[in-house]
């Protein structure tokens, strides 16, 4: 058990995850580009699986995956890796009083920003929004600065709540004074962000608890998993116990199955977290090449299982991601010591033993979904998103597309602007402009469908790597 105990605070690097911050900006905008490519006019597996064109009308009898369900996974899966990045230190520094709260605070504040991003949005304020609509949800955005940007350069710290204190008294002021055209309800909010936040709670709180037991965190698990197959047996304290909730706008127990990818997670952030503790090693002799091969392979696989399983051939898809797997584990192995070949090899071995899992699960309810989702989904995407966090931090390391790297770091340093911006900002000045045209009718030309998302995730970007530059973050 030793080797899973954590560095202490005071030897931990202070130097921010660039592969991980990467990899949280490749999911934040293919999110992006999911939603803002032109509907029902591209090919199947440019949609979610279970939402096909043309009508896009949901079938959860379809199994099979595309790219646009590797977002969420890959999104919570990081999520999951900063746990310990960001609380190890505060856990040494701090009382257990003050943490618990600032749990409990970061719940609240991601339920908050759930309800007013939804009734931001022009088109739930009205069936048909004009130009009021627009600008009031343009206004919402720039009150979400004063909610939940860092202020680091006021030293006045009075001033700096002041500042909080008036951006969350005028989305109180507007979530309860404006006349949404279906009203306002608690019941009605961002799904997703309601998700992140019972996962940044229930995850953060496990991790905690369990941070030097690793093996009662995996453990933690299967007794969710006991849950979610029993819960349909009427009568039964298991089904009770699902269906039990003292806010059901906030918590219900069906979020956690998302723990499956937040809790593994959490182990890739304590292996980076060790990893920075040690001093930087140097490349071996032969290391570049073979580290470069593992890196592709990583690719390679998850290509591989996306098409395949979006096909359905199942049994060769089996075959070729054990191949490959053993493949990537061999160079792994031929690999000297040094060069990061304990983070390379435990990313590896988690990546490739929970793929592996995820294919052996590939049968059960039906075929891997994303909705209704199921354990394949969550243990297929988790390896996944190993490998593609390997596959970084090696082309990180090699000093490769590290232009790459860095935009997409920069993008997923500020998450929350980069999911915001789009609705509250960019719909909203197309809208008032009359430019929103023209972008639809770029739909018309050859893969207009995927460029029409392509510009769209491009501004959104560019608006989120400003406030990264400026350092404006939003944090809870």
């Amino acid at each position: 058990m030793v080797s899973y105990l954590l560095p202490s605070a005071s030897t931990v690097m202070k130097k921010r995850e660039e592969a991980l911050d990467a990899l949280r900006g490749l999911a934040i905008l293919l999110m992006v580009l999911s939603s803002s490519i032109s509907f029902g006019i591209l090919p199947a597996w440019m949609y979610h699986a279970q939402v096909p064109p043309p009508y896009h009308v949901f079938k959860p009898e379809l199994p099979g995956i595309t790219w646009v369900d590797l977002v969420f996974p890959f999104f919570l899966f990081t999520m999951g890796a900063a746990i310990p990045l960001a609380l190890q230190k505060k856990l040494t520094e701090q009382s257990v009083l003050k943490t618990v709260g600032q749990l409990i605070q970061r719940y609240a504040l991601l339920v908050v920003f759930a309800l007013f991003t939804f009734y931001a949005r022009a088109w739930v304020m009205s069936g048909t929004p004009g130009w009021k609509e627009h600008l009031l949800s343009i206004g919402c955005f720039f009150v979400l600065f004063l909610m939940y940007a860092r202020f680091n350069s006021l030293k006045n710290k009075a001033l700096s709540l002041g500042i909080k204190i008036v951006g969350f008294a005028l989305a109180a002021a507007f979530l309860y004074l404006y006349p949404f055209k279906n009203g306002f309800s608690l019941g009605s909010s961002d799904i997703i962000i309601i998700v992140l936040a019972n996962m940044a709670f229930f995850g953060t709180l496990i991790w905690w608890l369990t941070r030097n037991q690793p093996l009662l965190r995996i453990g933690i698990l299967p007794l969710i998993m006991a849950i979610l197959l029993t819960a349909k047996d009427a009568g039964t304290w298991n089904s009770a116990f699902f269906n039990w909730s003292p806010l059901p706008w906030m918590y219900k127990f069906y979020y956690l199955k998302y723990l499956f990818i937040v809790l593994p997670g959490t182990f890739a952030g304590e292996w980076l977290l060790n990893r920075s503790a040690s001093p930087i090693q140097d490349l071996v002799p032969g290391a570049k090449a073979k580290l470069l091969s593992v890196g592709m392979l990583c690719w390679v696989l998850l290509i591989c299982n996306v098409v395949c399983l979006y096909m359905r051939w199942l049994v060769p898809n089996l075959f070729i991601s054990a191949a490959l797997s053993l493949l990537l584990l061999r160079q792994l192995k031929r690999l000297g010591e040094g060069s990061d070949k304990v983070l390379f090899t435990k990313f590896a071995n988690a990546g490739v033993y929970l793929l592996i899992l995820g294919l052996f699960f590939e049968a059960f309810e039906g075929g891997i979904k994303k909705d209704i989702s199921t354990f394949s989904y969550y243990f297929l995407n988790t390896g996944l998103a190993f490998l593609v966090l390997l596959s970084f931090t090696i082309f990180e390391r090699l000093g490769y597309i590290s232009a790459i790297i860095t935009y997409l770091g920069n993008n997923g340093k500020n998450p929350m602007v980069a999911y915001t911006a789009g609705n509250l900002l960019l719909i909203p000045l197309l809208k008032l402009a009359g430019t929103d045209v023209y972008l639809d009718n770029v739909a018309s030309l050859p893969a207009g469908g995927f460029l029409r998302g392509l510009i769209f995730t491009g501004v959104v970007s560019l608006i989120t790597l400003y406030c990264t530059r400026a350092k404006l973050f939003w944090k809870t």
